[in-house]
């Protein structure tokens, strides 16, 4: 039967045809695409997030995450009467990852957009304006969204992104969302250890048979992969394909005229922090007539099963069901491309089509990628997403470039059914729409999902923010406007510091420690520490640390193993201390064993501290002649930031990450002597990463820290903290500046771009606690000998947890299952058997968290 093309699609057909005449007749060329825009990070493998989470057991405690969700939402809502808002600082307009989008089916003007670490987005005007729409209910990292045709109403989130980067396997989701009112609110219905979702598909006819692609645990192995089937909206469960703990399932697609023809692609896949086998004999495609049932194996003319066999993307023709595309990947390292191919047989016989090379299309990285798409009127225009899109018109024989101007590294891509010359793609960059069938496309502003490393405030002018950003480089705004932001630094953007004595000199960095000059406001920059010369092993962190001096701004700090001092503005590099490090990794590998937090004393700058990633803690007060370790009592665990006291050099503050394995671990503590002994003022902080501290340099007992679930203050140097605000989402908080002057607290966010708070209210400090807001326990006496009391007022009844616990975190004594009245509560603990030493206590009920220091 002779097929009609709509006018619009024939004639962006026609034109895109004339495109590719000259391909036909010779090899297509990798793009020429701007350096700065094609750079992709996913070539080094880095693995920065998840390291930091899972030193040293390379495990993450998912009960421990969801604890502190609990403890983070109550302080916010006790916080939500008297706390002031984050206000948006940006960016949004400058686009951060796009994991998946889905169209609503019949108007146009809805979309939705998940990200990577910032939640789902929703669209009603056809991309003029979003709205946060899963930002409080779980896993802020979307895999895939699937909207039941039938009923647009419904939708299913896969939380977890599934693409197999290291920030993926940091940033695991917690299982399936559903919702019956069109993003409105969301229901948990399941599947919380599955971790990384690749693909959800629900059957055309009936909402209720939905399909779940489960990649599970990035980091080790897991029984909960496969694919997972749900006949009645998500009440029930089954898991209908199962290969084995180390195999991922990782794309399903269905028939849309019958949804009992089921294919699923298999992905063997386990990451360690020091390497990955992304591949093996289990990647394959399978096929199932009976709903999933039961399972056949796919294999004439696909290539066979092979160790080096790596991810594998499907895609169905909506208009021929008969056809289908998989692309191809080996090598267990690099997944680099392996073909496209083709059935047209309902995938009983398949052929590799593409004839063109297009080798260059995943990189050294295809696991990152895996999607490809066929036009929903057009079984011969397909598409494939990776770090370029490319597309053929003739069934895969013949592929041209068709990125044009946009953002490298694409995950989503999606046709409108109703009107194909609609499309909407997601890449690292953000969203990108067409309203010409794709030839043309329009970046889309307004949602503030960029994963930021690094901030900083011009001290000269507080207008004026900085960040270092994923795949994004270093960019700024000007004016302070949320939308103005700007790129001054292309690569991946980190750690900058502007001259708060001259703003003309700005330092900012790329991976691994490029660190780059500018000497003009940042119109230009040169590079003044990347070719070390005679440091030729140097081990640089994937997010290097540098510091500015506090009186002399032309000397600079560079933190590799050792410590760098950079005089003349860092015309002039050389070390000031040995390894600080415990050494090279076992693995050889150069991104660890590295320096990753600097401090200054600010009242006497010979006193430095330092942090590895390796649990070092080292001091000098001569300015780097000589160095003592000061981590021997401090938990075993990646060092994420030090602050100094403003008048006491000998007063600072360490903060760490990880997670707990068994006992509480501590995530801040404080020394009150330069390190000879540390006391953990964590207090009812919740048990997750802490990612920097601040100090106020004019009230020294107010502290801020940044979590990975948001930014909490301490008015009593840290004998108790609470949330600061009520509605800064749910993400990672990665670093903060405080501008004193003009009284604001600026956090940069790992999902959600740049928030700012005015601190107004914290200034002066307040005594003013209570145990509903997490006050601290009264001990007498203290010290205590032989027994001791702990006093406190409960709010209300509640059962609960008293503790006893070493300065490192070991638990020593736990009074559990109590039941504490509401008003005053005395308990008596024995503490005879105890070593002379500092202990915290510890009171955890469901209405909060008191803390208490004990002297023996």
């Amino acid at each position: 039967m002779k097929k009609h093309l709509p006018a619009p699609v024939l004639l962006f057909f026609l034109t895109y045809s004339a495109f590719f005449i000259s391909a036909c007749s010779s090899p297509v060329a990798e793009p020429d695409v701007e350096e700065e825009e094609a750079f992709s990070s996913k070539q080094l493998p880095h693995e920065w997030m998840y390291a930091q989470r899972a030193y040293p057991n390379n495990h993450i405690d998912q009960t421990a995450i969801n604890e502190a969700y609990r403890i983070t939402q109550k302080a916010r809502n006790d916080a939500q009467f008297r706390s002031g808002e984050w206000e948006l600082a940006g960016p949004t307009n400058v686009g951060g990852r796009i994991t998946d989008i889905a169209l609503h089916p019949t108007n146009q003007d809805i979309i939705y957009v998940g990200t990577s670490v910032g939640g789902l987005f929703r669209s009603t005007d056809g991309g003029e304006d979003w709205t946060a729409v899963f930002e409080d209910e779980g896993g802020m990292s979307i895999g895939n969204i699937a909207i039941a045709p039938s009923n647009p109403d419904i939708l299913y989130i896969g939380s977890g992104e599934a693409n197999g980067s290291a920030v993926s396997g940091a940033f695991f989701g917690d299982g399936v969302y559903k919702s019956t009112d069109g993003g409105d609110s969301w229901s948990f219905i399941g599947l919380e250890n599955t971790q990384h979702i690749g693909r959800i598909v629900v059957d055309p006819q009936n909402p209720d048979r939905v399909y779940v692609a489960a990649a599970g645990v990035l980091y080790g192995k897991n029984e909960e992969r496969g694919l997972y089937r749900t006949l009645d909206g998500g009440e029930n469960w089954q898991k209908i394909l199962y290969v084995s703990d180390s195999t991922s399932c990782i794309d399903v697609v269905v028939n849309p005229n019958n949804a009992s023809i089921v294919y699923a692609a298999t992905w063997e896949r386990i990451r360690r922090p020091w390497g990955r086998s992304y591949g093996g004999k289990t990647s394959r495609i399978y096929r199932s007539f009976d709903g999933g049932n039961n399972w056949e194996k796919l294999t004439n003319g696909l290539p066979p099963d092979n160790d080096e066999s790596g991810r594998i993307g499907l895609a169905i023709s909506p208009s021929e069901p008969n056809v289908l595309y998989a692309s191809y990947t080996k090598n267990v390292i690099t997944n680099e491309f392996n073909g496209v191919y083709k059935s047209v047989d309902a995938g009983t016989t398949w052929s590799r089509v593409d004839q063109t090379d297009i080798g260059w299309v995943y990189s050294s990285f295809g696991w990152f990628f895996g999607n490809i798409r066929v036009h929903p009127q057009n079984s011969d225009d397909v598409s494939l997403l990776g770090v370029y899109l490319i597309r053929s018109l003739n069934g895969g024989k013949v592929w041209q470039d068709a990125t044009f101007n946009m953002h490298v590294d694409f995950h989503a891509l999606e046709f409108h059914p109703q009107n194909p010359s609609f499309l909407v793609a997601g890449n690292d960059g953000g969203v990108y729409v067409s309203h010409n069938g794709g030839f043309d496309w329009q970046h889309i502003k307004g949602i503030a999902n960029n994963l930021i490393y690094n901030c900083e405030i011009d001290h000269l002018q507080p207008e004026r923010i900085y960040a270092g950003f994923q795949d994004q480089g270093t960019q700024r705004t000007l004016t302070g406007a949320a939308d103005d932001f700007q790129k001054i630094l292309g690569g991946d953007g980190f750690r900058i510091i502007v001259d708060p004595t001259d703003n003309n000199y700005i330092y900012a960095e790329t991976q691994y420690g490029r660190l780059y000059r500018s000497t003009n406001g940042g119109n230009n920059f040169s590079c003044i520490f990347c070719s070390p010369g005679e440091f030729p092993n140097l081990r640089s962190n994937w997010n290097t640390p540098i510091a500015m001096h506090p009186s002399d701004p032309t000397v600079i700090y560079y933190g590799a193993q050792m410590l760098f001092k950079g005089t003349n503005r860092g015309n002039n590099f050389a070390p000031i201390s040995g390894d600080l490090t415990d050494g090279l990794h076992p693995s050889g590998s150069l991104s660890y064993g590295t320096i990753t937090t600097i401090a200054l004393a600010p009242s006497t700058p010979f006193t430095i501290y330092v942090g590895t990633d390796d649990g070092n803690v080292h001091v000098t007060h001569d300015g780097g002649n000589s160095w003592d370790n000061i981590s021997h009592t401090l938990p075993d665990r990646y060092v994420t930031s030090i602050a100094v006291h403003p008048f006491d050099k000998k007063t600072a503050y360490v903060t760490l990450s990880g997670y707990r394995e068994i006992d509480y671990q501590p995530h801040i503590l404080k020394t009150l002597n330069g390190g000879e002994n540390w006391e953990d003022i964590s207090a009812n902080l919740p048990e997750i990463p802490i990612n920097d501290v601040v100090v106020h340099p004019s009230y020294p007992n107010l502290l801020f820290i940044a979590n990975d679930m948001g930014v909490w203050h301490s008015v009593n140097g840290g004998n108790t903290w609470g949330i600061v605000g009520n509605n800064l989402p749910f993400t990672v908080v990665n670093d903060l500046d405080l501008h004193e002057e003009g009284k604001f607290l600026l956090a940069a966010t790992f999902g959600r771009s740049m928030h700012k708070y005015d601190i107004t209210e914290l200034e002066p400090v307040s005594s003013a606690d209570r145990f509903s807001n997490n006050a601290s326990l009264t001990i007498y006496p203290n010290p205590a000998s032989v027994s001791a009391t702990v006093s406190f007022v409960a709010p209300a009844t509640a059962n609960g947890t008293l503790q006893v616990l070493q300065i490192n975190g070991k638990i020593v004594q736990t009074i559990g299952n109590q039941r504490f009245n509401k008003g005053k509560n005395e308990i008596s603990i024995n503490v005879s058997g105890l070593p002379s030493g500092n202990y915290l206590v510890r009171l955890k009920t469901e209405n909060g968290i008191a803390t208490g220091k004990l002297i023996k």
